[in-house]
């Protein structure tokens, strides 16, 4: 299974691409790499259209994403076209989160015959940053369905059926065909201090 770290987007909010954000002097990209290979995984790549990303050693899958984010909910784009296209069984692995070595390790031994989201879910461990649940990878060996999944998040969109613009629940929920307002908890927990990176104040303190 081929591992693809996602880093397309625009963050307003962000000098440089967010994953190039640094915890104890290490960039998230990078940091995520190194966690994979000691796991054993030797396929990895990273899925942007930015040049910057070409220093870590990896294949860049050039990926147009046009997703810009100005604020919470007040963005361009479709977050779910960060997916790079590909027949092949892939673990999506979201380019600004924080992980632990225990968060990647129960991501790479993970199987699945469909679709698997891994994520944060209550009750929290005593080290997680943020009050609420966040999701981290995906990971796929039913393309088919994902690439269903996502033309249908936008249909949905374009009819009004969300109550905010859709990003990862809703289309974990799409993908599992409950209700895609509510979000799906039939997910694997990821429940230690792994957290996704929403504004650069997020990294203060936190030093893993």
């Amino acid at each position: 299974m081929r591992y693809i770290i996602m880093c397309g987007g625009k963050y307003a909010m962000f000098d440089n691409p967010k994953q190039l954000t640094e915890v104890d002097g290490e960039p998230l990209v990078a940091r995520t790499i190194r966690l994979l290979r000691e796991c054993g995984v030797e396929d990895i790549s990273i899925s942007s259209d930015n040049p910057v990303f070409e220093q870590f050693g990896v294949p860049v899958l050039k990926h147009d994403n046009g997703y810009s984010v100005r604020g919470y909910n007040d963005f361009d784009g479709y977050w779910c076209d960060a997916f790079y296209p590909t027949d092949e069984p892939a673990c999506y692995i979201f380019g600004d989160v924080l992980f632990s070595p225990a968060a990647i390790r129960t991501i790479v031994k993970y199987k699945t015959d469909g679709i698997m989201l891994f994520g944060s879910k209550k009750p929290f461990a005593p080290e997680y940053p943020k009050p609420w649940i966040e999701p981290f990878a995906f990971k796929v060996q039913d393309q088919k369905r994902l690439r269903w999944a996502v033309k249908e998040v936008k249909r949905l969109d374009s009819i009004g059926a969300f109550r905010r613009k859709p990003i990862a629940w809703e289309l974990w929920s799409v993908i599992q065909g409950t209700n895609p307002n509510k979000k799906n908890k039939r997910y694997v927990a990821i429940n230690d201090y792994t957290c996704d990176i929403d504004y650069p104040e997020d990294v203060e303190g936190i030093t893993k």
